[in-house]
């Protein structure tokens, strides 16, 4: 059978098999890589406040680096018309409100880059109401941690909600246009007054897993098994026929004998 093998045709027929295999093989390593979603691995280091400007800038795409990252933004000041309140925010698996803040920087020029706070969580919209009117809107040191925007598509337009912590939706509720926006925003260490202080865990550092995905990349080496296998069975079928017309062909000869 491997003297039949080696002939040109089935060589050229592995090599198509094995260039099959191959692609399903990269395909079932693709799913894989899909389905294990691991944490960004996070220094011990990392975990020290740094200086907004250090890690990011007004008009700046939001990098990994900095995403999840203690950040400090000194001397801003928060917009007394701009605060916007989030619906259907979690804390504790209770269902309930963001109070959000549009923080400004004061330097020597007049007012600087913009900066989307969070500022507490409340259970009540009207609590919320209330924390409003005991904010400070003078110049403050602020530190917490800075997170990627949200996604609009996630706000409940149809009836009037806002629901997603997104950079570019408050943008255009500010009263006046910022003079650059950073992409991210800022979770505060200290809740507002009256308000409970935002959960603002660390990026996370575990790996989940999709078994879907990990169910097809296993789907993926069964067929680059199988491409390798059609070939051998190919070739074993081959071998068997020319045996068998071999077989036939002695038995033809031999007849014309017997009858003699």
């Amino acid at each position: 059978m491997w003297s039949l093998a080696r002939r040109p045709r089935w060589i050229a027929a592995l090599v198509l098999c094995l260039a099959i295999a191959a692609a399903f093989a990269g395909l079932g390593q693709w799913q894989l890589s899909n389905g294990l979603d691991r944490g960004v691995p996070v220094d011990p280091r990392a975990e020290s406040i740094v200086p907004l400007e250090e890690l990011a800038g007004p008009q700046q795409p939001l990098t990994t680096e900095s995403a999840g990252r203690l950040v400090s933004f000194d001397g801003a000041a928060l917009v007394p018309d701009d605060y916007v309140v989030l619906e259907g925010r979690l804390h504790e698996g209770d269902a309930g409100f963001w109070l959000v803040g549009h923080l400004v920087e004061e330097t020597a020029e007049g007012e600087g880059a913009s900066l989307a706070v969070a500022l507490g969580w409340a259970p009540t919209e009207k609590a919320v109401a209330s924390a409003i009117r005991e904010l400070d809107d003078g110049p403050q040191n602020w530190s917490g941690r800075y997170y990627p925007t949200e996604s609009p598509q996630e706000d409940d337009f149809e009836n009037g909600a806002m629901n997603s912590m997104s950079t570019a939706s408050l943008v255009n509720l500010w009263t006046e246009p910022p003079n650059g926006v950073y992409a991210g925003y800022l979770v505060t260490d200290d809740a507002a007054p009256g308000l409970t202080a935002i959960d603002a865990p660390a990026p996370s550092t575990e790996v989940s897993v999709n078994w879907l995905n990990v169910f097809y990349a296993i789907e993926w080496a069964v067929f680059a098994f199988f491409a390798v296998f059609l070939w051998f069975r190919l070739v074993r079928d081959a071998w068997e026929r020319e045996q068998e017309e071999a077989e036939e062909r002695a038995q033809e000869a031999a007849m014309p004998e017997r009858v003699n």
